[in-house]
């Protein structure tokens, strides 16, 4: 975040969504080192100053790197289609952004787990008191327009019953909330961190149960 720092953050222009729709149809190393500095100045760079007016209240960030995997992937295809960030909070849980051509996804959660972890999860869904505050913050991530995902399996793991009142959260590996918001005008402005921000508080008590509840 060196390079752009004591630039002040003026919002995510709307370069940034069509660089990754032109990316979607022209995803090679040509395309991207041609247009490199678009995303540079409207991607990398825009993204990084929303994170550092962040950071305060929710930790640094990392911005994950642009190029995918490819080495055990059937599709070659070099770029990924979105550019994403993590404010961790340990390792795999945290705040989560997300850009594309779809516009801004906004989430937390946890994505990873170790077999430690999930034992710990599953026995803190089974207790009254840890499983009925966690339903109660899922229950209110999702009024507030929140979509729980995470991978889950088809049935109750073994040892719990399976007409647990809290069957769907123990079928859970791993649990994330999100919500596009895609294009909204306050995108492009000064006061976007101030907009994400909210969102990643209504995610806090998530990310803060998975923390106490589920650290590596």
């Amino acid at each position: 975040m060196d390079t752009f720092e004591g630039i002040p953050f003026e919002g995510i222009p709307d370069a940034a969504f069509r660089f990754y729709a032109d990316l979607e149809h022209n995803n090679n190393r040509e395309w991207w080192l041609e247009h490199k500095a678009t995303y540079d100045s409207a991607v990398k760079g825009p993204l990084t100053l929303l994170l550092a007016e962040l950071e305060p209240s929710f930790g640094a960030a990392k911005l994950f790197r642009p190029n995918r995997d490819i080495r055990f992937s059937l599709d070659k295809s070099p770029y990924k289609t979105a550019q994403g960030a993590l404010a961790s909070t340990a390792e795999g849980m945290g705040f989560y952004i997300q850009l594309s051509a779809d516009g801004l996804l906004i989430g937390g959660g946890c994505h990873t787990h170790t077999p430690a972890q999930l034992t710990r999860f599953r026995n803190a869904v089974d207790a009254p008191a840890s499983g009925e505050a966690l339903q109660a913050i899922v229950d209110d991530i999702e009024a507030a327009g929140f979509a729980v995902e995470g991978d889950t399996l088809k049935t109750v793991p073994h040892g719990f019953d399976k007409d647990h009142p809290r069957a769907e959260l123990l079928k859970h590996k791993s649990l994330t909330a999100g919500v596009n918001v895609g294009q909204p005008g306050w995108l492009a402005t000064p006061g976007a961190p101030a907009e994400v921000a909210r969102r990643w508080e209504e995610l806090r008590p998530l990310v803060d149960w998975i923390g106490r509840h589920a650290a590596p």
